[in-house]
């Protein structure tokens, strides 16, 4: 019988060792997409990532015979908890060779790091917030991945199912959309009326509008009113808030990003807004193991400035509730599938939608779209 080993990994050196061990296993996988090496270590580490303010966490590697064979991150985030009347540990950054006795060792690690800690749950497929990615994917393994959501094989799911104890306890659809030759006139009608009759008005920001003249925090802000009631969300600090704005809105093609102001309140409140980037996968599998250096820079640089892909990411969208009944979510995408025929987008990538998230989901009856791909969330009682 082969011998496991599982060991916390320390410092600079194990984190590294930690997240290289994602690109061994997926290489050679030709639906997996490689994460930036720079963003993994910068989400990973204490002294970069503000979600550490009310987070903790800790990394495992499983060795079977030496050899590395999985790893997992123990999470606790306390600002959840607290606000779910919780008290549950997270696992995430969840990867393992195809035998039971790793996968085992390693969910059974974070389950005995979770009991010390006076937790009583565990759950995951998680990140430490919302931003992050979440899920198992356990539908379309023969899809294209993003540089957003989890990719993994379909033994994951045989493995945590077979534990016993960890039952579904959230699934997320993910839709890819036909990018329209013209805007559907569901879209465009209505957007004009929602216009005239409530005074909303479509918004582009400049950047330093977004950077200094905090525009960029009220999208987050947005964010914050929006899901608070989602499934395990946490509300965003200032903080987290600040490295949001300065990790997405720095680098986005602003034409890509929609606001809508309600033009009736005295400063024209933001109500509203979309966030998209043009589609990295086929420029991240240009890198070496997800790194800049020496010539990733470049293929990334390539999709971003001039759009060398034919999908765009749904990243973000967000509209206040009494907003959203207005139907101003049709302003936004009136707006953006106009910038998305322009710039020659063929289809678009809609992040995970709880599949409880009727309403979300109902807007994509008016598009030629299809869910291709489904994760999952388990959870167990400790």
């Amino acid at each position: 019988m082969n011998a496991i080993e599982v060991r916390k990994m320390e410092g600079l050196r194990g984190l590294k060792e930690f997240v290289q061990f994602h690109y061994e296993m997926y290489r050679d996988c030709r639906y997996a997409v490689p994460f930036l090496f720079s963003e993994e270590m910068n989400t990973l580490r204490s002294d970069r990532n503000a979600a550490f303010e009310c987070c903790e966490a800790e990394y495992f590697m499983a060795y079977r015979d030496g050899k590395a064979a999985g790893r997992v991150a123990a999470i606790i985030n306390h600002r959840a908890n607290e606000r779910w009347q919780r008290k549950q540990v997270r696992f995430g950054w969840l990867d393992f060779v195809d035998d039971s006795a790793v996968s085992k060792a390693l969910l059974e690690t974070v389950e005995q790091w979770g009991r010390e800690r006076g937790m009583t749950e565990v759950a995951g497929p998680l990140g430490f917030t919302d931003m992050d990615r979440e899920g198992l994917l356990i539908e379309g393994f023969d899809e294209d991945a993003t540089m957003y959501i989890n990719y993994n094989y379909a033994y994951y799911q045989q493995h945590i199912e077979a534990l016993g104890g960890y039952e579904k306890d959230n699934d997320y659809m993910e839709y890819k959309v036909k990018v329209p030759d013209v805007v559907p006139d569901k879209f465009h009608k209505i957007a004009q009326m929602v216009s005239k009759r409530y005074n909303l008005q479509v918004r582009k920001f400049t950047r330093k509008e977004l950077l200094e003249g905090n525009k960029g925090r009220e999208i987050f802000n947005i964010i914050n009113a929006t899901y608070k009631d989602l499934y395990g969300y946490s509300q965003l600090s200032d903080r987290q808030i600040d490295q949001l704005v300065d990790g997405y809105i720095k680098i986005a093609d602003l034409n890509l990003v929609t606001a809508i102001e309600d033009r009736n309140t005295p400063s024209h409140q933001m109500v509203g807004f979309g966030i998209t980037f043009p589609s990295f996968t086929s420029a991240l599998r240009k890198t070496r193991d997800g790194r800049m250096l020496p010539f990733g820079w470049w293929h990334l640089l390539r999709t971003l400035k001039w759009h060398k892909t034919k999908v765009v990411d749904l990243l973000l969208i967000g509209v206040l509730p009494e907003y959203r009944a207005k139907g101003a979510n049709s302003l936004i995408f009136d707006d953006l599938i106009q910038w998305f025929q322009r710039y020659g987008f063929e289809y678009a990538e809609a992040m995970p939608q709880m599949e409880s998230n009727e309403g979300v989901r109902s807007q994509w009856q008016y598009l030629e779209a299809r869910i291709h791909r489904k994760h999952r969330c388990y959870r167990k009682m400790l």
